[in-house]
């Protein structure tokens, strides 16, 4: 049995079940939930153990994200390094910004602790094109084109392409240029899609689970929502690579592959939304509601 995590703009959460497709308010058009649960095992990709990082708090609830090396390998090394040599044990959460992001790390960062890593990577804040980008049929308000490579979203002007800040997007927190961001901090989208951090801070990767222990946190009273002190911090435990954790400790995701045939029924089925609820389809769809759908085994 799987558990359905719908990365969405409401991250909401479902529980499948093995019911067909059926009608729903039109002959042809099935909800996005029917084209789920009816997809075939062939339509899911397991997520290696090597990309997850499962971060535990203080008050014991753990955030399992995935890092993208594919789109930022640089600063991806950086955080395997990060996490495995204990740096981000002993941090906290420093900021939430309310509708914006939440940030964690070290308050007092002190980068010569951080050893191994690149301490100024070159900017990955885009890349070439990819030969494998599938592009939605929708307009879209910052770039040419907007779409999926290997389950992830990407935006593009026909030439170079970046991933996108969606909900639950993780990216690399830095100071003014020439700092790109090291990896010592990260912070996740908690809102509205600030597309406009797009193409200017690294992109490495996305909240698969526990979301909801980042977006309830008290929001900071200063400014940009950090936290005034240290007591009003929540320490983060430890972090550790999933593929370093005893098999039977390891979390296990499926995101659906945005190459299958199930994946583009889904997008169509989020643009036409069908059913008695809905009195008129948009024909469109948002590249951040439509975010490859995630599953965790139970």
């Amino acid at each position: 049995m799987f558990k359905r995590l719908l990365l969405t703009g409401t991250a909401a959460l479902f529980l499948i079940g093995a019911a067909p497709i059926t009608q729903q308010g039109s002959a042809t058009q099935a909800s996005p939930q029917e084209v789920l649960d009816a997809a075939p095992a062939s339509a899911w990709m397991t997520i290696s153990p090597d990309d997850l990082v499962v971060m535990t708090l203080a008050d014991g609830h753990q955030i399992t994200y995935q890092l993208a090396p594919e789109f930022a390998p640089l600063h991806v090394a950086n955080i395997r390094q990060l996490v495995r040599s204990g740096y981000f044990d002993g941090a906290s959460i420093l900021r939430v910004q309310d509708a914006y992001v939440v940030q964690w790390g070290r308050p007092d960062e002190d980068k010569t602790e951080a050893k191994g890593i690149n301490p100024i990577p070159p900017a990955e804040y885009e890349f070439a094109l990819p030969s494998g980008f599938k592009a939605l049929p929708y307009r879209d308000a910052y770039a040419e084109q907007v779409g999926h490579v290997k389950s992830w979203p990407v935006a593009s002007d026909g030439h170079t392409a970046w991933l996108i800040h969606c909900y639950g997007m993780i990216g690399v927190a830095r100071d003014v240029a020439p700092d790109t961001g090291s990896g010592t901090q990260l912070y996740t989208v908690i809102g509205h899609a600030p597309r406009h951090l797009d193409r200017n801070l690294a992109v490495v990767g996305r909240i698969l689970g526990g979301m909801e222990f980042l977006t309830d946190r008290p929001r900071g009273t200063e400014e940009l929502g950090f936290y005034k002190d240290d007591s009003q911090r929540i320490k983060i435990i430890s972090a550790k690579m999933a593929a370093d954790l005893p098999p039977a400790e390891r979390p296990s995701f499926q995101v659906m592959d945005s190459d299958s045939p199930a994946f583009a029924a889904w997008i169509k089925a989020r643009a036409n939304r069908s059913g008695a609820f809905f009195v008129k389809a948009a024909g469109a769809v948002d590249i951040c509601n439509a975010q490859a759908p995630v599953r965790t085994a139970q």
